[in-house]
């Protein structure tokens, strides 16, 4: 249906079978996003960190979110 198909790998470390099958779906169009929470919103519970990792996936959907802000917004 040629849809955006968005991989969220969670288990690490990763095998060198684990790579080769992700590198192959990335030659194919598919978006290797690991669930790993980003630390530079300065996130402040579990809850952030959950929301960076779903607001992550999101983004590469191009759905619009306020779970925290964006780049071109203003940082607290």
């Amino acid at each position: 249906e040629r849809r955006r198909l968005i991989l969220c790998p969670r288990e690490t470390p990763f095998s060198t079978l684990h790579l080769e099958n992700m590198l192959a779906l990335s030659k194919y169009g598919v978006y290797i996003l690991p669930p790993s929470a980003s630390f530079y919103n300065r996130q402040k519970s579990f809850d952030d960190l959950i929301n960076s990792v779903v607001g992550k996936i999101l983004e590469a959907m191009d759905f619009n979110h306020t779970l925290y802000p964006q780049w071109n917004e203003k940082q607290i």
